[in-house]
């Protein structure tokens, strides 16, 4: 049977630079902002928490599904079975999110999709670390490991930080849609509140529909 990683030494999981351990670091540091973000009762730091988390969540996931579950596949006989039920959680992640993302911060109905949220980000995390990750610590060594953390992290600091419907979960669309929608979600972070404006969201969404509208060109153009 596959041993959960949570309760593995760093050395036993590949070395600082693996990826099993950046992921699982990733993963106490969302365990972390959902109990800070529990505990908290002014308005505007739970809100500054909750974006911080969702920044995380959003680029870690990508990074996964640019990486790491491919290499999944690859490995492990049951590796389709596993990376698709935590596809599935990712999109039903995604979709929470976004309606986090529309409801009025305080309201009840906005409470209960970010309780439902974390509940889920939750479940994903011991998927992951006692079902899926596992697998690669079975079938590559740690050099492979520490390769693939690099590739990992590269991916991760630059992908998208927010929700979007229009992203597949699987290479190559996702990583040729993600270009410019990271470019737009890092604008929007940058910028902060200002860009909130109707200008700032027309601007920016143009700019980014500009974009997007190239990367599915290009991607049309890699299947013809």
């Amino acid at each position: 049977m596959s041993r959960t990683i949570a309760d593995q030494t760093v050395e036993q999981l590949g070395g600082e630079g693996s990826v099993l351990v950046r992921q699982r670091r990733d993963h106490a540091e969302m365990d972390r902002l959902m109990g800070r973000h529990q505990a908290l009762r002014d308005g505007a730091e739970r809100e500054r928490v909750l974006r911080e988390l969702v920044r995380l969540v959003f680029s870690h996931a990508f990074a996964e599904e640019t990486v790491l579950w491919p290499a999944v596949r690859r490995a492990a006989a049951d590796g389709e079975e596993l990376t698709s039920r935590v596809e599935e959680e990712h999109q039903e992640i995604n979709d929470l999110v976004t309606d986090v993302e529309r409801l009025d911060p305080g309201s009840a109905e906005r409470e209960e999709r970010v309780l439902r949220f974390f509940a889920l980000v939750r479940q994903d995390i011991r998927d992951e670390e006692d079902l899926v990750l596992p697998r690669l610590r079975e079938a590559l060594d740690a050099g492979r490991l520490r390769q693939l953390g690099a590739a990992w992290e590269t991916v991760r600091r630059s992908a998208p930080t927010r929700p979007h419907p229009v992203v597949p979960r699987r290479p190559p669309g996702n990583a040729v849609l993600g270009v410019p929608l990271s470019l737009y979600d890092r604008l929007r972070d940058g910028l902060g509140p200002g860009v909130s404006g109707p200008w700032g969201r027309r601007i920016l969404a143009g700019l980014t529909g500009l974009l997007v509208s190239g990367a599915v060109a290009v991607l049309v153009r890699k299947r013809c």
